[in-house]
Formats: C-alpha cells, sequence, structure tokens
C-alpha cells in the first residue's frame, strides 16, 4: 500500500493560519449541520485566519459524507481526516493536532454542548499572552449523578497528581503552538491531553463558558469508558497509587505481626479457642480484597508499560480531505469514490 506521507509538506511547513480549531466526530450525523451553520459564522465573526480540521473517528453512519460535502463547501478553511476505524476521542484529536497550522489551537466537541460561539473569548484570552486556556461549564446540563461523579473524581485527582482542572470533562480548550508541538513530540499511546497540556504550559487560565443540551444523539461516553478515563488519567500522570499501597502493605504488614503476637499469647493463657473464627474469616478476606486490588493496579501501570514498548501506530489515517497549498490546487489523496479518499498510513 503506498504511503502518501513520505513526500508530503509537515503542517507547520505550510502558510500558518492564527486559529486552528479540532473537531473530532463520531456518529454525529444529526447534529452536524447545526454544528456547521453556527462555527462558521462564529469563526468568520473574528476576522482572523483560521482552518477547521474534522477528525472523523469511524463513525458508522453519514458522519463521513457530510464532512466530505462539507469540504467541498468551503474548502479554504476545512480540512477532513479520515480514520479507518474507531481510535477513539482522544486520539482523534491528536491527529488532529498533527495536522493543524494555527498558531492558537482550540479543541471542541461535535455535540454543541459547547457552542462555538465562546470560541472568540478563548482566542481572546490566548492574545493576552496565556499558553493554555481551560473552561468551566456554566450551568451543567447534565445528570445529578454525573456532575457529583464529576466533582469527586475532580478531588481525587487533584490531590493525586497535583494537576489543577476545576472541570477535566470540558473539551472546549485552547492551546499555544509551543505547547501543541511538544504534545506532538509526546508518544505515548494512553493520555489525557487536558491534563498534559497542563503540565507544559506556563501561564495557564480558566475561563466559565456557556453548556448546552446536545443537539441530537447520546453522549459516547459510557460510566466505564468515563472510568476508564479516569484510571488512565490517574495512572498517567502520577505513582502516588502505588505508592499508597506500598504503604498500606507495610502498614498491613506490622498489623498482622501484631495479630499473630496477641493470638499466640491468647493460645498459651487461655489454651485453644474457637471464639472469633468468622472474624478471622472477614478479616483475611478483607485483606485479600486489598491485595487483588493492588494486583489490579499494578497491572494498570505494567499494561501501560506493555503499550508504550509495542510502539505500535497510535491511529491509522485512510484520507485526507484537503486543499493543496503548495504549488497545485488539489486534494491530497486519489478520487476513489464519493470522498475522494486515498489510503494514506500513520
Amino acid at each position: 500500500m503506498r504511503n502518501l506521507h513520505r513526500n508530503m509538506q509537515t503542517p507547520l511547513s505550510l502558510s500558518p493560519v492564527e486559529v486552528s480549531v479540532v473537531i473530532p466526530v463520531y456518529n454525529e450525523e444529526d447534529g452536524l449541520q447545526a454544528l456547521f451553520d453556527r462555527l462558521y459564522p462564529a469563526l468568520d465573526a473574528m476576522a482572523t485566519s483560521y482552518e477547521v480540521i474534522f477528525i472523523n473517528d469511524g463513525s458508522a453512519d453519514r458522519s463521513p459524507q457530510m464532512l466530505a460535502a462539507q469540504y467541498h463547501k468551503r474548502p479554504d478553511v476545512t480540512r477532513v481526516i479520515l480514520f479507518n476505524g474507531n481510535f477513539g476521542q482522544h486520539m482523534a484529536i491528536l491527529a488532529g493536532f498533527e495536522h493543524t497550522r494555527g498558531r492558537i489551537v482550540i479543541t471542541l466537541d461535535a455535540d454543541l454542548q459547547n457552542p462555538p460561539e465562546e470560541i472568540p473569548r478563548l482566542v481572546e484570552k490566548m492574545r493576552e499572552g496565556h499558553d493554555y486556556v481551560g473552561t468551566i461549564r456554566r450551568q451543567r446540563n447534565d445528570t445529578a449523578f454525573r456532575r457529583y461523579a464529576s466533582r469527586a473524581m475532580n478531588r481525587l485527582r487533584e490531590r493525586i497528581t497535583k494537576i489543577r482542572m476545576t472541570d477535566q470533562g470540558c473539551m472546549l480548550r485552547a492551546y499555544d503552538r509551543n505547547v501543541i508541538d511538544t504534545i506532538n513530540a509526546c508518544r505515548e499511546v494512553n493520555t489525557f491531553i487536558p491534563a498534559l497540556a497542563y503540565t507544559f504550559s506556563s501561564n495557564p487560565i480558566e475561563i466559565e463558558v456557556g453548556h448546552e443540551q446536545r443537539h441530537a444523539g447520546e453522549s459516547k461516553y459510557s460510566l466505564y469508558q468515563l472510568i476508564r478515563l479516569n484510571f488512565d488519567l490517574v495512572t498517567g500522570f502520577s505513582i502516588v497509587p502505588l505508592q499508597w499501597f506500598s504503604a498500606i502493605g507495610t502498614l498491613l504488614s506490622i498489623s498482622s505481626a501484631g495479630l499473630f503476637v496477641v493470638l499466640l499469647v491468647r493460645r498459651f493463657i487461655l489454651g485453644s479457642e474457637v471464639q472469633g473464627v468468622f472474624t478471622l474469616f472477614a478479616l483475611t478476606f478483607f485483606l485479600m480484597g486489598i491485595m487483588l486490588f493492588g494486583i489490579g493496579l499494578l497491572g494498570e501501570y505494567v499494561g501501560r508499560i506493555y503499550q508504550e514498548v509495542r510502539d505500535r501506530p497510535r491511529y491509522r489515517i485512510q484520507a485526507v480531505l484537503e486543499r493543496d497549498l503548495g504549488a497545485n490546487d488539489g486534494m491530497r489523496g486519489n478520487p476513489g469514490n464519493d470522498l475522494e479518499t486515498a489510503s494514506c498510513e500513520r
């Protein structure tokens, strides 16, 4: 299969723009047109150079066709990256980062829960000299369970990683070009992009932004995926959980030794007894539960190491729809169907 990346210009070698907007898309056909109708007028109103990069993350609906149609409608500012499978939101964003040319990079979800009209506010904060702008959702339109669970995980994450993000679930964020270049240099498989950017930034800030109901469809994050995301965040940025279990293991060893001495003394003084045997069973099961959880936690870290040493590509790009900004005006790829896709490997 021909690798079309070998002889192509890198994004940074092309004409730069001020603002790049990166939007991952996964089965969003019901809301994409509404996104187009609000996003482009908001960006046009800023009166600055910009580009919009959509990453189709293996959608099974009409999202790829709608993105291709939007590319043909606004090829001057629109670029579309098509994955050949579903690699996850964070991989889609990382792919978008590697194709950005903007001095300021904005990430935005496609579900319109974060209004595109808020983008100029983030750009203004970046122009003030900040290199990372996080956001806090004002009057979140989520269930009470999701809000409380998010707060609890935020507190736990902050204690463990020392990364202070008031609202880690809001994807509307702005990044400086230098921060993006540093993120692009990181090759880790499992990561949490806002936390990674926070560790590299020197002058971060957070602002409040609006939050709306999803325009259509349902959240792509299940409870299990949210738990996995927080596990990746904790294990990817801190070894504190391992240190905690080392301390717990030490305390349990000391306590077990003390309990053994007490039982030995009672046996010599009071003789053999069967009272309290069920208490010992309960204590044994409790200690076994802690050990199994600790083994699972250790497995998370070992699993991350295993994924890194395999050094497999994080995602595979099927095609990129964009204007050739070099000598010729065209698209990267060979027209083969209604999407004009080409085989491009990463």
